[in-house]
């Protein structure tokens, strides 16, 4: 998993409230045996066409949001089915950071185990936010997890609270499995300690 320690990037506000998984990964893209291919699926009924061409009014298919590290979203981003399909995609997608006020419970997990920050604001925080980068000229924030801050080239800074252990494992780039790992000492002691206790489980 990609580390993830201080960011700068364009935002791309996409403001729309109970936007879900079946919204941001449609099911034909379910199909798919591995996980090659997905960011063509992310969002697709409302980036592309009918005819299949990128539609232009859609903000991440504009010139100044194309290339966008981070999105600031409307409440309740990721509820509705807990496909991680959703968040595969966006990530490929190249999303870094997902800034809104609620995130549905098993997307905001399957987010954290594949490296992609989720920070939760208050409504005017983040409308503030959504305000400051739909403009091109002040598009690009700097997220800076360790002091736990977003930087808008309007001079706002605003901080922003997240899990101890969800901080650590992000900032070392790790997954549960590394988390774990890197406890594994620990656990070698321990297995000892039981054993030796309890002779008859050998």
């Amino acid at each position: 998993m990609e580390k993830f320690v201080l960011e700068t990037g364009v935002a791309a506000p996409y403001l729309s409230h109970n936007v879900d998984t079946d919204v941001i990964m449609p099911k034909q893209f379910l199909k798919r045996i591995d996980r090659a291919g997905l960011a063509e699926g992310v969002l697709f009924d409302q980036r592309f066409l009918n005819s299949g061409a990128p539609n232009p009014e859609f903000i991440l298919n504009q010139p100044s949001w194309s290339q966008s590290r981070f999105l600031v979203v409307g409440d309740n981003f990721g509820c509705g089915s807990s496909r991680e399909y959703a968040v595969w995609g966006i990530q490929q997608l190249g999303i870094k950071a997902i800034i809104g006020t609620s995130f549905a419970g098993i997307f905001y997990d399957n987010c954290q185990r594949n490296g992609v920050l989720l920070i939760s604001l208050t409504s005017a925080e983040r409308d503030l936010l959504g305000e400051i980068v739909s403009h091109p000229e002040t598009n690009e924030l700097v997220i800076d997890l360790e002091s736990q801050t977003i930087k808008a080239q309007t001079d706002i800074e605003i901080d922003f609270d997240i899990d101890p252990l969800k901080k650590e494992a992000l900032i070392k780039g790790l997954d549960t499995i590394g988390s774990t790992l890197e406890k594994q000492q620990l656990i070698k002691d321990f297995e000892g300690q039981h054993l030796a206790a309890n002779p008859w489980l050998r």
